[in-house]
């Protein structure tokens, strides 16, 4: 049996004694991959993780083979792979949310035939995790492992508009007011209003303020804590999602299945309308 460090120098002596630096190496570049940008190369990579152009490429090359990492046949870039993917998903249904809202995520796009998002908050971006796509001939595409700004998307403002005070700033303050499109508001102190007003009426709106011609309805869903860990969305085009039938529709079907899904992982408050 290998003896167990224990007490407040446990961390630094597992990781010095029995990391293996390959594996170590291996993680970092897979975080690199999950950044901001979405390829990199391999002279990018070595310069962030002062590696040597050899060792990224070994690193890389294994990585790829297990489906970690795709390369972009054009540019030669890296890119996260499936397999990265089916790991986070494989985490989330261990957590009983994916579990329950996948469920709920197909139910409420064939209710109404408009594409479903199921979108989380992580390192300061929304991350989609889940959807299912209307069968429109006009329809928005999937976005499902794809990272976006929560400053513009129904999704990250309903986020923002049910966190706290300091978790909303942190989020904000990661970010860029960014003008995607003639509508995404840029102002921060318009913005912090147009929160309040989510948070008022229980759903927020992306009223084509990430890509023009799509509009996106979504609300929270909270833990047994009453934290907001998740949200979905209804997305599709403006000639569909118009005002009379994101109130009378879309609006009260995904409050309604958010609300469903939060009582099954044990939400017991009162934050919805």
């Amino acid at each position: 049996m290998f003896p167990v460090p224990v007490g407040k120098m446990a961390s630094k002596e597992i990781k010095d004694k029995y990391a293996i630096q390959a594996v170590d190496h291996a993680l970092d570049v897979l975080e690199q991959l999950a950044g901001v940008k979405a390829e990199l190369g391999i002279s990018e990579i070595s310069r962030e993780l002062d590696l040597h152009k050899n060792n990224v490429f070994r690193l890389l090359a294994t990585l790829k083979a297990r489906g970690y990492v795709e390369q972009n046949k054009n540019s030669e870039a890296y890119r996260l792979g499936i397999r990265a993917l089916e790991l986070g998903k494989a985490f989330l249904s261990h957590t009983g949310l994916i579990r329950v809202a996948a469920e709920e995520v197909a139910r409420l796009s064939a209710e109404v035939n408009e594409t479903v998002y199921l979108g989380i908050m992580r390192e300061n971006q929304v991350f989609y995790i889940e959807d299912a796509e209307s069968t429109q001939p006009l329809r928005v595409a999937s976005r499902v492992g794809t990272r976006l700004s929560p400053l513009c998307t129904a999704i990250g403002k309903t986020f923002l508009a049910f966190y706290d005070e300091a978790t909303r700033d942190k989020v904000i303050g990661a970010n860029q007011f960014a003008a995607h499109t003639s509508k995404t508001i840029t102002d921060k102190g318009i913005f912090l209003e147009h929160l309040k007003a989510i948070k008022a009426r229980g759903y927020g709106i992306d009223d084509e303020e990430k890509d023009p011609g799509v509009v996106c309805v979504a609300a929270p869903i909270f833990n047994y804590d009453d934290q907001v860990v998740a949200a979905i969305s209804i997305s599709g085009p403006v000639t569909r999602m118009v005002e009379p039938a994101i109130q009378g529709i879309f609006a009260p079907k995904v409050i309604e299945a958010c609300k469903h899904i939060s009582r099954a992982i044990g939400y017991s408050g009162s934050a919805y309308p």
